[in-house]
């Protein structure tokens, strides 16, 4: 039987293999929507198009008609540019956010000596509204929408914020993968200055410190379940996911195919 017959589940993460290195999060994104797919789901992947991304091997292509809306970032318009590409043996179309500015740098989210790229808060934002902006331009209404680590962890508040009437969203529900600490440090603490200027009020003095734990926190805070994909999760997450009575899916059930389907279709049932 196949749990997710015709329900439509986005994926949003900030590494999916084949395009990236198999990193856990880059290996579980794709493993987790080819088990989706299997089982009858319909899924759209987005990722951020980073310069390291070679167009030509993987045949990454624009989508004119999507393209060309300009992102409002701190007071700044950026481009929006939307390529395109499916994964080899794979009924699984990916879709990759792409600004100049912001993407075409070789680099991930950190340095060489593994510190935080400087502008990652104006990344984090114009990928959350590109990706929101671009599912409404499609049309495409996804009965789940599954987030994959930190750098996507301002989506549930973009969409619960100031997307909770869009009729492509209003019946969605959010289910965030947490992963293992991945960096130290924090973003720019004008992140919140920023998101304030795009109309989100409240709840913004989570991430007064714009650490990964914060950042984690605001994710669990505005999703409606949470699983936990990695061994070892930094205790500040389990403690955030009791602290807002989140439904779980432990690590050990995340690997079993029907438990994990189970459970993203009880979110929607």
């Amino acid at each position: 039987m196949k749990l997710l017959k015709d329900k439509k589940i986005l994926v949003i993460s900030s590494e999916v293999v084949p395009y990236l290195p198999q990193t856990e999060k880059a290996v579980n994104s794709f493993s987790v929507s080819k088990k989706i797919n299997s089982n009858g789901g319909m899924t759209r992947i987005f990722m951020p198009k980073y310069g390291m991304i070679n167009e030509r091997r993987h045949q990454l292509h624009e989508v004119i008609r999507l393209s060309g809306m300009n992102m409002i970032i701190n007071d700044l318009y950026m481009p929006l540019i939307i390529k395109v590409a499916s994964i080899p043996k794979e009924r699984m179309q990916v879709y990759f956010i792409d600004n100049e500015e912001y993407f075409k740098r070789k680099e991930l989210l950190l340095d060489k000596n593994e510190k935080l790229l400087k502008d990652n808060d104006e990344r984090m934002i114009f990928f959350t509204k590109g990706v929101i902006e671009t599912v409404k331009k499609l049309n495409w209404t996804p009965d789940i929408i599954h987030l994959h680590g930190w750098f996507a962890s301002l989506f549930p508040l973009y969409l619960r914020k100031l997307y909770s009437d869009d009729p492509v969203f209003d019946n969605s529900k959010i289910v965030s993968s947490l992963y293992s600490k991945s960096f130290a440090g924090s973003l720019s603490k004008e992140i919140t200055e920023k998101i304030e200027f795009d109309g989100v009020e409240g709840d913004l003095d989570i991430i007064s410190e714009p650490n990964f734990e914060s950042l984690t926190e605001l994710m669990i805070k505005f999703s409606d379940s949470v699983i936990l994909s990695s061994d070892n999760i930094d205790g500040s997450t389990t403690s955030s996911i009791k602290k807002h009575s989140k439904d779980v899916l432990e690590f050990k059930d995340s690997s079993d195919d029907e438990k994990l389907m189970e459970f993203l279709l009880k979110n929607i049932e």
